[in-house]
């Protein structure tokens, strides 16, 4: 009897089976392979820690990061990539590590820094799968951890400035956007007809570029010019997610879109009280503790008061 596989991951939105990036990546690995994955999707009763998000719970093990979870999956013998021979294991490894130097710091800056696109769909779809209070802290902190990975990695001379940073992501992202649609070209995946690991790296980084909905969009405007990329990420969505290409129907876009208006005006709502209640805090004069003044006895009196004392 297989060992039971539970996976929890962020949920889905806007015709995904999740909006998050990592989460999408084991994901699509667990359909190529056949790993019978049961997905938990984070909601309100959720306890857990951002940072491990997506998680592999067994029956002996727990197990986070996508890389790890693979590892894990093809020693269980779900291996989507047996076919494979070994320069295209080199070259799904070297794939994969452009990915994560040149893609996802621009996917990072996409969801998480653009200040249009975070105040408007990031935040508030965030927001709403955890519990209150820690829907109005964790994604301001998973913001700034986003914003500090891409200057971790990005913020070096001769990069000093965040605006030099940003410009320099974005070309890099242009760069390697067009090098996969060069790579996988006609086919229907990047080694042929069988979906592998750098298929679910590629499907997991671009599908939420592709499908979700911002404002600031030219990242996404680019992406959508590269018609085998696109074709690439609704192929996998209706064959192996069974989701149609447009995910929903537009009367149903439209009221999902006009919930998550109103998610975002409810939640900007309140952590602007609480920013002005933080405000008014800090601009109370504090004033210093005010020390009890000491009554002085005249000499007759502390005479009076000692014999008191000492009377029986």
């Amino acid at each position: 009897m297989a060992a039971s596989l539970e996976l929890s991951c962020w949920g889905g939105g806007w015709g995904l089976p999740s909006v998050h990036s990592e989460s999408l990546v084991v994901m699509a690995y667990a359909k190529f392979s056949g790993a019978p994955l049961k997905v938990n999707v984070i909601d309100n009763t959720w306890r857990g820690s951002r940072g491990d998000v997506p998680i592999l719970t067994t029956e002996d093990n727990i197990v986070s990061q996508p890389a790890k979870i693979l590892n894990f999956l093809r020693k269980q013998k779900y291996n989507a990539d047996y076919e494979l021979s070994a320069k295209q294991g080199a070259d799904t490894l070297a794939y994969i590590a452009l990915l994560e130097e040149k893609l996802l710091p621009a996917v990072l800056h996409t969801f998480w820094v653009e200040s249009d696109n975070y105040f408007t769909v990031t935040k508030p779809w965030f927001a709403s799968q955890i519990p209150f209070p820690l829907s109005l802290i964790l994604p301001g902190r998973m913001s700034r951890g986003a914003l500090n990975r891409i200057l971790l990695t990005r913020g070096q001379p001769p990069l000093y400035h965040l605006r030099e940073v940003e410009a320099q992501i974005y070309r890099d992202a242009k760069e390697c956007l067009n090098l996969l649609s060069n790579r996988l070209g006609t086919s229907q995946f990047f080694f042929g007809n069988t979906p592998s690991t750098l298929d679910a790296y590629v499907f997991g980084f671009l599908a939420p570029l592709y499908k979700v909905r911002f404002p600031k969009i030219q990242l996404q405007e680019h992406l959508k010019q590269l018609s085998n990329l696109c074709r690439f990420c609704d192929d996998i969505l209706s064959s192996y997610f069974r989701i149609s290409l447009g995910g929903i129907s537009p009367a149903g876009q439209d009221m999902v879109d006009a919930n998550l208006q109103k998610l975002t005006q409810l939640v900007n709502k309140e952590s602007n009280l609480i920013e002005k209640m933080d405000d008014n805090l800090r601009q109370s004069p504090q004033l210093p503790p005010r020390k009890l003044p000491t009554l002085k006895l005249t000499p007759a009196e502390e005479e009076n008061n000692s014999f008191q004392r000492l009377s029986p």
